[in-house]
């Protein structure tokens, strides 16, 4: 997963997963829940949305349920070893030789089968409305974002519209060094990290193990131009010291993708991560939305700011309604769901 903040919002309730001497090894974190190169893990907002404690900032900016949301990724290995990565990079070598990957139906199974598993506990917790549970064990949501880089499972388009033929929305995240892939990608919502305006600080912060990965990644946001149909977000971490400057060539990037949405969140001083990144590196919300500003100056078809303050995260966006059309509530997406919902 291209995001710094998984850990912060990752339960530590589920202990009994299963483990593999020569799988990824976390921090601060149980290991995932695995079907071949499948995984999943209960996000931390998905456990306070079955208790009424709150819900992701993904509900806040574009209407998804939480306690209906899967976190898995088809492939847990990484191309890149950003250094704002809560995870240890040495369980995620990105050769892809040995792996004998499952069919996109076959991981659509195993990411829902993993969810009820990991959600099967708060069954008997009287802290979950059993009405709320009941709906948790019936999906709608997946965010493809968990670990590793997506677009490295070779059937990721097809993964896509098998969740969509399920009735699944799908959000997907990529660090953007496969556009031939993303060019055939057409989920509910596309994020692509961008956390450098420049290869310098690019080399610097993002540290990619191949070496036209920022080549890749500008060829990338031609791609995300391209794409009128599918709502397009980019996602830059920012990391005190590190790639916190320059915002008018931020903007100048971000114009080169034409996105929807603009989504700038504080790095969190969390796991590995905190072996290579300083604490003080974590901005306050306050300094989250003074950057977002002084990339807005640069960017005026994105007149409005959004924000969530738990989270650290500013929002610009070309609209003041963010949310996904389909996920409003009088949609037909809620008039088919199989239990009913708030």
């Amino acid at each position: 997963m291209s995001e710094s903040d998984t850990v912060e919002e990752t339960s530590t309730s589920n202990r009994d997963s299963q483990s593999s001497d020569d799988g990824p090894k976390q921090v601060d974190s149980p290991d995932y829940h695995s079907e071949n190169h499948t995984a999943a893990q209960t996000c931390g907002w998905t456990a306070n949305a079955l208790r009424g404690e709150g819900k992701c900032y993904k509900n806040i900016f574009y209407g998804i349920e939480s306690h209906r949301c899967i976190q898995m990724t088809p492939v847990v290995k990484c191309n890149e070893r950003c250094v704002f990565c809560w995870r240890d990079h040495a369980g995620h070598a990105y050769e892809l030789g040995d792996v004998e990957w499952d069919d996109p139906e076959a991981v659509v199974d195993a990411s829902i089968d993993l969810q009820k598993k990991l959600l099967s506990g708060f069954g008997g917790n009287d802290e979950v409305p059993r009405e709320r549970f009941e709906e948790s064990m019936e999906p709608r949501h997946v965010a493809i974002s968990l670990d590793g880089e997506p677009t490295l499972y070779p059937y990721l388009p097809e993964l896509i519209e098998a969740f969509h033929d399920r009735d699944i929305t799908t959000f997907l995240v990529s660090n953007g060094t496969r556009p031939e892939v993303i060019r055939e990608c057409d989920p509910t919502q596309l994020y692509v990290s961008v956390d450098a305006p420049e290869r310098h600080t690019f080399d610097e912060v993002v540290k990619a193990m191949e070496d036209d990965a920022w080549e890749k990644l500008v060829e990338t946001m031609d791609v995300l131009a391209e794409k009128d149909e599918t709502r397009t977000v980019l996602r830059t971490t920012l990391v005190g010291g590190e790639n916190v400057r320059h915002p008018d060539w931020y903007a100048g990037f971000y114009r080169r993708a034409d996105p929807d949405f603009v989504e700038l969140k504080s790095y969190m001083h969390v796991g590995e991560s905190r072996d290579r990144v300083a604490r003080e590196s974590m901005l306050d919300h306050e300094d989250v939305m003074a950057f977002a500003e002084q990339i807005q100056e640069h960017m005026p078809d994105h007149e409005y700011l959004k924000e969530v303050p738990v989270s650290r995260v500013a929002l610009l966006s070309k609209t003041d309604d963010t949310w996904v059309p389909k996920l409003k509530k009088d949609s037909d997406f809620w008039a088919r769901d199989a239990v009913s919902g708030d």
